[in-house]
Protein backbone atom coordinates (compact mmCIF):
# COMPACT_ATOMS: atom_id res chain seq x y z
CA UNK A 1 0.00 0.00 0.00
CA UNK A 2 1.10 3.61 -0.45
CA UNK A 3 3.14 4.89 2.16
CA UNK A 4 5.31 3.85 5.15
CA UNK A 5 5.04 2.05 8.63
CA UNK A 6 1.07 1.57 9.00
CA UNK A 7 0.32 3.34 5.12
CA UNK A 8 1.24 6.65 6.94
CA UNK A 9 2.25 9.34 4.30
CA UNK A 10 3.47 12.58 5.58
CA UNK A 11 5.57 14.95 8.04
CA UNK A 12 6.39 18.29 8.55
CA UNK A 13 4.35 20.78 6.28
CA UNK A 14 4.33 23.89 4.67
CA UNK A 15 1.07 26.27 4.25
CA UNK A 16 0.23 28.00 1.63
CA UNK A 17 -3.22 30.18 1.29
CA UNK A 18 -5.64 30.08 -1.81
CA UNK A 19 -5.21 30.20 -5.63
CA UNK A 20 -1.50 28.54 -5.52
CA UNK A 21 -0.66 28.74 -9.48
CA UNK A 22 1.51 26.51 -11.43
CA UNK A 23 3.49 29.83 -12.65
CA UNK A 24 4.42 30.49 -8.92
CA UNK A 25 5.04 26.61 -8.00
CA UNK A 26 7.41 26.55 -11.12
CA UNK A 27 8.49 29.33 -13.49
CA UNK A 28 7.92 28.74 -17.03
CA UNK A 29 11.29 29.28 -17.73
CA UNK A 30 12.38 25.98 -16.22
CA UNK A 31 9.67 23.68 -18.62
CA UNK A 32 12.81 22.97 -20.93
CA UNK A 33 13.34 20.14 -18.17
CA UNK A 34 11.96 17.31 -17.03
CA UNK A 35 13.87 15.94 -14.74
CA UNK A 36 12.35 15.95 -11.30
CA UNK A 37 15.66 16.71 -9.51
CA UNK A 38 16.37 19.32 -11.54
CA UNK A 39 12.93 20.80 -11.28
CA UNK A 40 13.09 20.61 -7.49
CA UNK A 41 15.82 23.79 -7.49
CA UNK A 42 13.16 25.73 -8.38
CA UNK A 43 9.95 24.72 -6.82
CA UNK A 44 8.10 28.35 -5.81
CA UNK A 45 11.23 29.95 -6.52
CA UNK A 46 9.40 33.32 -7.26
CA UNK A 47 9.04 33.58 -3.63
CA UNK A 48 12.25 33.82 -2.71
CA UNK A 49 14.91 31.34 -1.43
CA UNK A 50 13.52 31.22 2.36
CA UNK A 51 10.28 29.90 0.90
CA UNK A 52 12.00 27.28 -1.65
CA UNK A 53 14.10 25.98 1.04
CA UNK A 54 11.31 25.62 3.65
CA UNK A 55 9.22 23.37 1.40
CA UNK A 56 12.39 21.62 0.03
CA UNK A 57 12.74 20.55 3.84
CA UNK A 58 9.17 19.44 4.01
CA UNK A 59 7.21 16.74 3.35
CA UNK A 60 3.73 17.91 2.59
CA UNK A 61 2.11 21.28 1.77
CA UNK A 62 -0.96 22.23 2.79
CA UNK A 63 -3.57 24.65 1.03
CA UNK A 64 -6.42 26.43 0.51
CA UNK A 65 -8.42 26.58 -2.74
CA UNK A 66 -7.91 25.52 -5.94
CA UNK A 67 -4.20 24.79 -5.18
CA UNK A 68 -2.24 24.58 -8.89
CA UNK A 69 -4.72 26.86 -11.01
CA UNK A 70 -2.97 28.26 -13.69
CA UNK A 71 -0.93 27.00 -16.52
CA UNK A 72 -1.11 23.33 -17.37
CA UNK A 73 2.09 22.08 -16.81
CA UNK A 74 3.16 18.75 -15.30
CA UNK A 75 6.66 20.14 -13.99
CA UNK A 76 4.87 21.90 -11.49
CA UNK A 77 3.69 18.37 -9.80
CA UNK A 78 7.23 16.98 -10.83
CA UNK A 79 9.92 19.50 -9.58
CA UNK A 80 7.42 18.83 -5.99
CA UNK A 81 8.52 15.39 -6.01
CA UNK A 82 11.48 15.94 -6.73
CA UNK A 83 11.63 18.70 -3.59
CA UNK A 84 10.79 15.75 -1.82
CA UNK A 85 6.98 16.40 -1.39
CA UNK A 86 4.71 13.14 -0.77
CA UNK A 87 1.36 14.57 -0.47
CA UNK A 88 -0.29 17.70 -0.87
CA UNK A 89 -3.54 18.37 1.10
CA UNK A 90 -5.74 20.88 0.02
CA UNK A 91 -9.26 22.25 -0.09
CA UNK A 92 -9.76 21.93 -3.55
CA UNK A 93 -7.27 21.69 -6.59
CA UNK A 94 -7.17 22.77 -10.40
CA UNK A 95 -8.19 19.74 -12.15
CA UNK A 96 -5.36 19.60 -14.51
CA UNK A 97 -3.05 19.80 -12.02
CA UNK A 98 -5.03 17.39 -9.45
CA UNK A 99 -3.72 15.00 -12.79
CA UNK A 100 -0.80 15.86 -13.13
CA UNK A 101 0.09 14.86 -9.11
CA UNK A 102 -1.60 11.62 -9.89
CA UNK A 103 0.67 10.64 -13.00
CA UNK A 104 3.49 11.95 -11.39
CA UNK A 105 3.39 10.37 -8.38
CA UNK A 106 2.25 12.80 -6.11
CA UNK A 107 -0.01 12.20 -3.93
CA UNK A 108 -3.35 15.35 -4.17
CA UNK A 109 -6.01 15.14 -1.06
CA UNK A 110 -8.56 17.09 -1.20
CA UNK A 111 -9.72 17.92 2.90
CA UNK A 112 -11.17 20.97 3.28
CA UNK A 113 -11.36 20.95 7.06
CA UNK A 114 -7.69 19.30 7.30
CA UNK A 115 -6.18 21.93 5.16
CA UNK A 116 -7.90 24.30 7.60
CA UNK A 117 -6.57 22.98 10.74
CA UNK A 118 -3.15 22.41 9.54
CA UNK A 119 -0.78 25.19 10.89
CA UNK A 120 2.60 26.27 8.75
CA UNK A 121 5.48 23.37 10.50
CA UNK A 122 2.58 21.12 11.91
CA UNK A 123 3.32 17.26 11.00
CA UNK A 124 0.64 15.97 8.63
CA UNK A 125 -0.16 12.22 8.05
CA UNK A 126 -2.30 10.51 5.74
CA UNK A 127 -3.72 7.29 5.77
CA UNK A 128 -4.78 6.73 2.26
CA UNK A 129 -6.23 3.05 3.11
CA UNK A 130 -7.70 4.52 5.79
CA UNK A 131 -8.99 7.89 3.90
CA UNK A 132 -7.81 10.01 6.84
CA UNK A 133 -5.43 12.87 7.49
CA UNK A 134 -3.87 14.34 10.99
CA UNK A 135 -3.54 17.47 10.88
CA UNK A 136 -4.11 20.08 13.95
CA UNK A 137 -4.01 17.36 16.49
CA UNK A 138 -7.08 15.87 15.01
CA UNK A 139 -7.96 13.59 12.10
CA UNK A 140 -10.00 13.87 8.84
CA UNK A 141 -11.77 11.97 6.69
CA UNK A 142 -11.62 12.72 2.74
CA UNK A 143 -13.18 11.16 -0.46
CA UNK A 144 -11.64 7.83 -1.08
CA UNK A 145 -9.85 7.10 -4.65
CA UNK A 146 -11.08 4.89 -7.35
CA UNK A 147 -8.81 2.08 -7.33
CA UNK A 148 -7.69 3.16 -11.01
CA UNK A 149 -5.77 5.59 -9.26
CA UNK A 150 -4.55 4.29 -6.04
CA UNK A 151 -2.73 1.59 -8.42
CA UNK A 152 -0.91 4.18 -10.75
CA UNK A 153 -0.04 6.02 -7.01
CA UNK A 154 1.15 2.59 -5.69
CA UNK A 155 3.30 2.21 -9.17
CA UNK A 156 4.79 5.84 -8.72
CA UNK A 157 3.28 7.42 -11.36
CA UNK A 158 1.83 6.98 -14.56
CA UNK A 159 4.53 6.07 -16.68
CA UNK A 160 5.69 3.04 -13.95
CA UNK A 161 2.24 1.83 -14.24
CA UNK A 162 1.53 1.46 -17.90
CA UNK A 163 5.60 -0.35 -17.55
CA UNK A 164 4.02 -2.59 -15.10
CA UNK A 165 0.98 -3.47 -17.24
CA UNK A 166 3.56 -4.05 -20.25
CA UNK A 167 5.59 -6.45 -18.06
CA UNK A 168 2.55 -8.73 -16.75
CA UNK A 169 0.99 -9.16 -20.44
CA UNK A 170 4.70 -9.74 -21.75
CA UNK A 171 4.83 -12.23 -19.14
CA UNK A 172 1.22 -13.97 -18.94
Amino acid sequence: MIGGPGGLIGGVCVKFGDGVNTDVIMPGRYLVSIDPAELAEHVFEPLGAPTRDRVRASKVIVAGRNFGCGSAREQAASGLVGAGIVAVVATSFARTFFRNAINTGLLAITAPEAAQAAQDGDEVLVDVSAGTVSAGGRRFSFPPYPDSLLQILEAGGLIPYIARQIRAAEAG
